[in-house]
């Protein structure tokens, strides 16, 4: 480092989301810790959401990862979305509404696809620095850096899918009574979206670089945000979803479907809006992978 120069790193205690070269006192060169292991580079959006050519290109990336991220996640998402229509609306597909379990279980496979390929990603990222960042040359399947907030968030979600597998899996066995039940699917399901929600605000804390922060110009921002936003509603409907003893106990069952339905709305778009995060995909990545 020259004469002059200092790195200032910063973050949500007690995590570094965000380094940056000063030059004699000005910002030269920022490096955040999301767009470091999705391989991005700093831009606001305007820069990324732009018409035409530009936005036709994110739609088939299939050379990228995060274009499986994405893709796959909302495949999860808009099945989590049938079943709750199913519940809610039995009339509307009067033959698969028998099946509503079913399909909030295939939707949970995608989920759990999704979120180790982002849990891969992560491990795989490097070591997160300003300058020399090391790309590894040892591929990792799942990694170890609990002290990486992006790492965190990313394995704290792939365990919350794999509780929903056992949770929707579970629905779909016949004659189970209360106490069942609330054993094998309501305390997945809490556990599940604790883990969900944990994940959900160390990301969006990564794109804040504090513990809060309005930041509606980055498009990282707006995922991360809408995506916790889906996080919230999967607990509300988790508590909701207690099946209580008889008789006469109160059923919350219809709530908990829709604050699902909000919920995997806000995952479904969360997972759009990654889409167009290509845009900002760096060059080098890009030939790599493409």
């Amino acid at each position: 480092m020259s004469e002059g120069e200092t790195v200032l790193s910063s973050g949500p205690w007690p995590f570094i989301t965000r380094h940056a070269l000063l030059r004699h006192g000005r910002e030269q060169d920022v490096l955040s810790s999301r767009n470091h292991r999705k391989r991005l580079i700093e831009a606001g959006i305007r820069e990324v959401v732009v018409f035409g050519r530009g936005v036709l290109a994110t739609l088939w990336a299939p050379g990228q990862l995060n274009w499986w991220i994405g893709l796959v996640f909302a495949i999860g998402a808009a099945l989590f979305m049938s079943g709750c229509v199913l519940v809610l609306a039995p009339d509307f597909a009067p033959g698969w509404s028998a099946d509503a379990n079913a399909v909030f279980f295939a939707g949970s496979i995608p989920f759990t696809t999704a979120a180790y390929l982002q849990l891969f990603q992560a491990a795989n990222a490097g070591e997160f620095k300003l300058q020399g960042a090391s790309d590894g040359r040892r591929v990792s399947l799942f990694g170890w850096r609990p002290r990486e907030i992006g790492w965190l968030s990313c394995a704290c979600q792939f365990v919350g899918t794999i509780f929903f597998n056992f949770n929707t899996f579970d629905a779909t066995i016949p004659g189970l009574n209360w106490f069942q039940q609330d054993l094998s699917i309501w305390i997945p399901n809490v556990a599940g979206s604790v883990l969900f929600l944990v994940s959900g605000y160390l990301a969006f804390v990564e794109t804040c670089h504090k513990h809060w922060a309005w930041k509606p110009a980055e498009l990282s921002w707006w995922i991360t945000f809408v995506n916790l936003l889906g996080c919230v509603a999967f607990m509300i409907s988790a508590v909701y979803a207690f099946v209580p003893a008889p008789p006469g106990g109160f059923d919350g069952a219809t709530i908990a479907t829709v604050w699902t339905l909000i919920g995997g709305a806000c995952f479904f778009v969360g997972s759009l809006l990654m889409l167009p995060e290509l845009r900002l995909a760096k060059p080098d990545e890009s030939q790599r992978q493409g």
